[in-house]
């Protein structure tokens, strides 16, 4: 039986927004899809025709409650779709006070929180205020869709002490491409650095490391940048030697990509000690699902995955990359992709049963 699932989220334009909806599409939900933007919102996602609710800007939050607001106040585009479903899934608090306020009784709610915005975790009275409205909502929740372990014991159950049900769904990728690019592992090293771009930090620490190695290391960065953050990233760029921008990418460039590179830069100083040191980004998967080493911190939850995979390369620092790749042959190369390529597939991509499995589990399901 097809489970109709109404989708809020807070940017249409998020590819993890488009691999949620792909799955649940796989797994026998007949999708909804409605939230806001950040660039022009794609028409199609995952075979699914979205209801832009309006565009809002990076690390613009005021310009975010006023939307959430003006939904709240007038919602007549988007309330036939909520009320049409029999589950609701809110991606990110503002989404959730959105649904929380059209969900129909018997309609199950879901919360899926996959990052935990820095504002969550201040000491000050605005921070302690979204927080007390996220308790208040979490009594109203069926479920919680975590992507790391790490926000489940250190935020949800810690800090907010929610005691509902919570389902570790990892960032993997939709599946493992058809086949791993045959790079040949030859000076110069190449580090990727794709995605979301968001930490200054990062770039100062690429841009060095390129620049001391005397032409050994080289660095690809690919992805969209984030204004707040980098208000004039292509001329920092331009600045640095031995780093190249791609621009940004669709998901089908992601095989030429990291055909390109050796490593993976999974490193994130953004938010540094909090959602940074907790999350599980989808790059550290990606990358592995196309044969790249990943670096992250020895610390962090990134770093803990790695270390009990038994792959890629832990540092204490991320400046210590440099002089590992500058004394790094061949060999030693080869080694760390072959324990890549020896993960077994479902610890990095999702098997075709674990869509069904998660519909099941969102609709509360026997079959879970």
């Amino acid at each position: 039986m097809t489970a109709a699932i109404a989708y809020l989220v807070h940017d249409l334009g998020d590819a993890a927004v488009a691999r949620r909806t792909g799955s649940l599409a796989e797994g026998g939900g007949d999708v909804r899809l409605a939230g806001f933007y950040r660039r022009t919102p794609p028409r199609q996602i995952a075979g699914t025709r979205p209801l832009a609710l309006g565009r809002t800007e990076d690390a613009r939050l005021l310009r975010r409650a006023l939307l959430v607001l003006l939904v709240l106040l007038a919602p007549g585009r988007v309330a036939p779709l909520v009320r049409s479903a029999s589950v609701v899934i809110a991606r990110n608090l503002e989404m959730l006070i959105i649904a929380a306020r059209l969900r129909q009784p018997r309609q199950r709610l879901i919360y899926e929180c996959l990052d935990i915005h820095r504002l969550m975790l201040g000491r000050g009275a605005m921070a302690k205020a979204m927080r007390a409205i996220e308790r208040w909502l979490l009594r109203k929740v069926d479920l919680v869709l975590v992507s790391s372990p790490a926000f489940e014991t250190n935020y949800f159950r810690q800090r907010q002490d929610y005691r509902g049900p919570i389902e570790l769904i990892e960032n993997k990728v939709a599946a493992m491409p058809d086949a791993l690019a045959g790079k040949v592992p030859e000076a110069p090293w190449v580090i990727g650095w794709f995605g979301m771009l968001r930490c200054r930090r990062s770039l100062v620490l690429l841009g060095r490391i390129a620049a001391e190695s005397q032409g050994r290391i080289k660095v690809l960065i690919a992805g969209i940048p984030s204004p707040s953050e980098f208000p004039d990233f292509e001329r920092q760029i331009a600045a640095l030697d031995g780093v190249e921008f791609a621009g940004a990418y669709r998901p089908e460039d992601l095989s030429s990509l990291y055909a390109r590179v050796h490593f993976a830069w999974c490193i994130d100083y953004f938010e540094e000690g909090l959602n940074s040191r907790w999350l599980l980004p989808n790059r550290l998967y990606e990358s592995m699902a196309h044969g790249a080493v990943p670096v992250a911190l020895a610390g962090v939850e990134t770093g803990r995955w790695l270390t009990e995979a038994g792959v890629g390369v832990t540092l204490q620092d991320g400046a210590a990359l440099g002089p590992l790749l500058s004394a790094m042959d061949t060999a030693e190369y080869r080694s760390l992709r072959r324990k890549v390529a020896a993960l077994p597939a479902n610890r990095i991509a999702f098997a075709p049963d674990d869509h069904p499995r998660l519909v099941a589990r969102l609709t509360g399901s026997a079959a879970a």
